[in-house]
C-alpha cells in the first residue's frame, strides 16, 4: 500500500471522503449566461448560464430557458428575443423589462393559508396593535386574513408588513383601513403626526448603506461590475449601483445663461446662472451639499441610480441577475452600496381599500419582490402608492383616485416610484383624479408601466391646466422605463426638477384631451375637448420638456378621431395644440429646447391629424409587446379583449383596454 506522508493513501482518501460528506452545502443560485437578454436571429446555443444547468430551450422569438440553483440556491429565468430594429441599443432595457414585478419568479403567488384572521374593533377604536400583532408571528408564506368592516389606523401609526406574508382583506371597498383624523380633502395640512397607512419593509427610514467604489467602468448592458472590495456583498443580495452627476456650468439651451448640467447633459439640475425664480438652488448651493434639493430622492449629487441582485461573486467581479441599464464611471466615482438592513422581500397586500393616509397611504420601502393587487388608494397626502428604495414591487389592478390636495408639491401624486427603484411593474390599473397620475423621481430603471388607464391629472384652481400624463420624470436621474399599452390624456416628461433621459413609450393611446369630469373639490367642470373652463392647455399627445433627451416613441396611437381641427403635428410653444411638443418649457420666454427632437426616435406611430403612420424609415412589422412573450391573463378576462389593443398600422387603430372598460362601467375590479 502506498504511504503520503505515513499515512496510507487509502485511509486519507476516507477521511476526506467522510468529512466532505458532512460539511454543509453553500446555497448556488443559477446565473444567466452572455446569450440572456440579446437579440438574436435564432435560438441560443451557446452561453446560457454562467453557473447552474441550463434546461431546454424553448420558444420561436423570444426564446427562455432556465438556469437551475443547487443546495436550494435561487432557479434564474433567461430570455434573448428575436433581433428587431426597432428600439436604439443605449434604449433598449428588455432584459430588464422582462423581469419587473414579480415577472422573474412567475408572478404574484395565491397564497392559501391563513395563519391568522383579524376583526375590527368597530366605534373607531385604533386596529393597529390587533392587526400588527397578527403580523408578528405569522409564519412566511401565509396570510393574515381581515374580515370586512372598517379598521381605523390611527394618526402615526401604521401596519407595518415587514416579512413575506400576504395581508389581504374581503376585497376592496369591503375590507378599509381608514385615518379619519389624517388627510382632510381640500387641504395639504396632515395630521399631528403623519404617517401611511401601511409601510411594506422593515423600516421607514435611515436604513444606512455601505459602499465599494468600482474600479472599472461598466457598460449599459453588462451584467458584471469590477469593484474595490466585496467584503458584506452575498449571493442574493439587493444592492444600490449610482454614480456622481459630474455636472458643472452649461450653457442653457432654453437661453437661461448658464445650467448647472453634466458636460453630456445626461444629468440637468434645475440651477441656472443667473439665479432663477423657479429654481431649486440658491445661488451659493450646489447638489453635492446636505440638506439641497440634489439630495431629496438620491445620494446627494447622485441621481443616476439603480437597484439590482447579486447572482455571483468571483473575486473582486460581483454579477447581477439582470444587466445594468446604463453605464456607470470610474471618472464619475460610481460606487456599489448594501444596506445595513436587507430589504424585506415576498411581502404584499391585497383585496382592501385604504383612505386618509397623510404620509402616503400605502409605502414600499425597502422592499423586494413585493406587491400590491386589487388595492384601492383614496383620498391621501403625498403618495397614493410610494415605490421607494424598492426592487421589483409590482402594483396589478389596483385603483388609486382622488387625492384630497390635487395641487403641485408634492401632496397629490397617485403613484411614484423613488429612491433608485428598479424593475417595478404596474400593470392593469387605474390612476385617475389626481395632480400627477404618475411620477419617477431619481428612479425607475428597467421598470414598466402597461396597460393602465390613466387620467385627469389636475390642479385644484387651476382646472384648465392639462397636467402631464403617463410620465417617468419629476426629479432628475430618472431613466429606462417602458410605457406599454396604456390609454392616458398625454405622454410627457417635466423638467420641474430636472431631466429625466431613455424612456420607452411603445403601443399607448394618448388622446390629447383628458375626460370630461368635475373637479370633486370645487366643483368645476373640466373637459377639454370643449374648452372648459377655458384656456384649456397645453393640449399635446406625445411631448417632452426641455433638456429631456433620447426617448423612444413607437407604434403609438395619437389623437382623438374628429377633434383635431386647430392642431399641428409638431411645435415648441406650449399655446398651439399639438401631436408632438418636443422640447417646451412652462416658463417665459417660451424657448423650445431643439435636442429634445434632435436625440428622440420615433417610429411606426400614427396620428389622427393626419390620418397616417409616420415610419422612422420604411415600413416594418412591429412585436407585440416589449417585455412579454405572450397574451396577459387579464385580456382573457369577463368578455374577452383583443391583445395588443393598439394597432397603429392596422384597421382598426384601436381595440378596447380592461382597465379603460372596468372603469366605465364602474367597475373597477371586475371586467365587464
Amino acid at each position: 500500500m502506498s504511504l503520503r506522508c505515513g499515512v496510507p493513501l487509502l485511509l486519507l482518501f476516507s477521511v476526506v471522503a467522510s468529512g466532505s460528506a458532512g460539511a454543509a452545502k453553500m446555497p448556488v443560485s443559477g446565473v444567466c449566461g452572455s446569450a440572456s437578454g440579446t437579440d438574436l436571429t435564432s435560438a441560443p446555443t451557446a452561453d446560457l448560464c454562467t453557473a447552474g444547468a441550463a434546461s431546454a430551450v424553448i420558444g420561436a422569438g423570444p426564446w427562455t430557458w432556465t438556469c437551475s440553483g443547487s443546495n436550494g440556491g435561487r432557479t434564474s429565468s433567461c430570455e434573448a428575443l428575436l433581433a428587431s430594429p426597432i428600439l436604439p441599443l443605449t434604449s433598449n432595457a428588455s432584459a430588464n423589462w422582462r423581469s419587473a414585478g414579480m415577472l422573474s419568479v412567475g408572478g404574484i403567488p395565491n397564497r392559501t393559508t391563513v395563519c391568522a384572521t383579524v376583526s375590527p374593533l368597530g366605534n373607531a377604536q385604533d386596529d393597529t396593535t390587533d392587526i400588527q400583532n397578527a403580523i408578528n408571528v405569522c409564519p412566511p408564506g401565509e396570510v393574515v386574513m381581515l374580515t370586512a368592516g372598517a379598521f381605523t389606523i390611527a394618526e402615526g401609526n401604521f401596519v407595518l408588513l415587514n416579512a413575506g406574508i400576504t395581508l389581504r382583506g374581503a376585497g376592496p371597498g369591503v375590507t378599509i383601513l381608514q385615518r379619519t383624523d389624517g388627510a382632510q380633502l381640500g387641504s395639504d395640512a396632515p395630521g399631528a403626526n403623519p404617517s401611511p397607512i401601511i409601510l411594506v419593509g422593515p423600516q421607514q427610514y435611515n436604513n444606512n448603506q455601505t459602499a465599494t467604489a468600482l474600479t472599472a467602468d461598466v457598460a449599459g448592458g453588462a451584467y458584471s461590475v469590477q469593484v474595490a472590495s466585496t467584503s458584506g456583498f452575498s449571493v442574493g443580495q439587493i444592492v444600490y449601483l449610482d454614480e456622481a452627476s459630474g455636472a458643472a456650468w452649461q450653457t442653457d439651451p432654453e437661453g437661461y445663461g448658464q445650467i448647472w448640467a453634466s458636460p453630456d447633459f445626461r444629468v440637468v439640475w434645475m440651477k441656472h446662472n443667473p439665479i432663477q425664480s423657479f429654481d431649486d438652488f440658491a445661488a451659493d448651493e450646489y447638489p453635492d451639499q446636505a440638506g439641497t434639493a440634489g439630495c431629496w430622492f438620491s445620494n446627494c449629487d447622485r441621481p443616476t441610480a439603480e437597484i439590482k441582485r447579486i447572482a455571483a461573486i468571483s473575486g473582486n467581479t460581483i454579477t447581477f441577475d439582470t444587466p445594468v441599464t446604463i453605464s456607470y464611471r470610474v471618472s464619475h466615482q460610481a460606487q456599489l452600496y448594501y444596506w445595513a438592513t436587507q430589504p424585506t422581500e415576498n411581502a404584499g397586500v391585497e383585496g382592501l381599500t385604504v383612505s386618509g393616509g397623510d404620509d402616503d397611504n400605502l409605502t414600499f420601502a425597502w422592499c423586494a419582490y413585493c406587491w400590491a393587487y386589487q388595492v384601492e388608494s383614496t383620498a391621501w397626502l403625498d403618495d397614493g402608492f410610494g415605490i421607494d428604495d424598492s426592487f421589483r414591487v409590482q402594483l396589478e389592478e389596483v385603483y388609486v383616485h382622488q387625492a384630497v390636495w390635487p395641487v403641485p408639491g408634492g401632496g397629490g401624486y397617485a403613484i411614484s416610484l423613488a429612491g433608485g427603484s428598479s424593475e417595478i411593474l404596474i400593470e392593469n390599473s387605474i390612476s385617475v383624479q389626481a395632480n400627477k397620475v404618475m411620477v419617477a423621481r431619481s428612479s425607475g430603471a428597467g421598470s414598466v408601466a402597461a396597460y393602465n388607464y390613466m387620467d385627469d391629472g389636475f390642479i385644484l384652481g387651476s382646472d384648465a391646466w392639462q397636467e402631464i400624463g403617463l410620465n417617468g420624470s419629476h426629479m432628475v436621474g430618472s431613466h429606462h422605463i417602458l410605457f406599454e399599452g396604456n390609454y392616458g390624456f398625454n405622454m410627457d416628461s417635466d423638467d420641474t426638477h430636472g431631466n429625466a433621459i431613455y424612456h420607452t413609450f411603445f403601443r399607448n393611446y394618448a388622446t390629447g384631451y383628458r375626460r370630461q369630469f368635475t373637479d370633486y373639490l370645487d366643483g368645476v367642470d373640466i373637459d377639454d375637448a370643449n374648452n372648459l373652463p377655458g384656456g384649456n392647455g397645453p393640449l399635446r399627445t406625445a411631448g417632452a420638456m426641455a433638456y429631456t433627451y433620447w426617448m423612444s416613441w413607437i407604434g403609438n396611437v395619437l389623437g382623438t378621431p374628429g377633434h383635431t381641427s386647430g392642431w399641428v403635428y409638431q411645435s415648441g410653444p406650449q399655446g398651439t395644440p399639438s401631436i408632438w411638443l418636443l422640447g417646451w418649457y412652462d416658463n417665459p420666454p417660451y424657448l423650445t429646447d431643439p435636442n429634445v427632437a434632435a436625440t428622440a426616435y420615433r417610429d411606426a406611430n400614427f396620428d389622427y391629424l393626419t390620418n397616417s403612420v409616420a415610419w422612422a424609415s420604411s415600413a416594418h412589422p412591429l412585436p407585440n409587446s416589449l417585455y412579454l412573450s405572450q397574451q396577459p391573463a387579464f385580456f382573457s378576462a369577463g368578455s374577452g379583449y383583443t391583445w395588443p389593443w393598439v394597432n397603429p398600422t392596422g384597421a382598426p387603430q384601436l381595440y378596447t383596454l380592461p382597465a379603460k372598460a372596468r372603469y366605465d362601467a364602474g367597475t373597477p375590479f371586475t371586467e365587464p
